[in-house]
């Protein structure tokens, strides 16, 4: 039998991910569930720029391009720490703002979880 771990969500990130399209939320929450049932799903990648364990969902829907970051080594859960519409147009990077915050938020809820 498979174990799965819970998927947690700081409460911005949800919010933020409520936001999107119910086509590209579905995308995501599955590549959520291979990754609390300890996969990477192909649409998931290492974060660059960010401690190891934390990846990026990127999904391109209807001309748009959407993010959900996650971090597989805080507690027991999968915790999705961002999630985000792409505004830039200059490349497939995330830009320096949205990884700031990501990298705020990870401190933040590792402090809070110890």
């Amino acid at each position: 039998m498979r174990s799965t771990r819970p998927i947690s969500w700081l409460k911005a990130a949800k919010r933020d991910f409520e936001d999107f399209p119910d086509e590209a939320q579905l995308v995501m929450r599955r590549a959520l569930t291979v990754a609390a049932e300890g996969g990477k799903a192909d649409k998931a990648k290492p974060l660059k720029g960010v401690e190891g364990g934390v990846f990026e969902i990127a999904l391109a829907h209807r001309g748009e391009a959407y993010r959900v970051i996650y971090a597989v080594r805080i507690g027991d859960a999968v915790w999705v720490i961002h999630a985000f519409r792409k505004k830039s147009k200059t490349g497939i990077k995330t830009p320096h703002k949205e990884v700031d915050l990501i990298r705020d938020r990870l401190k933040r809820l590792k402090e809070a979880l110890q």
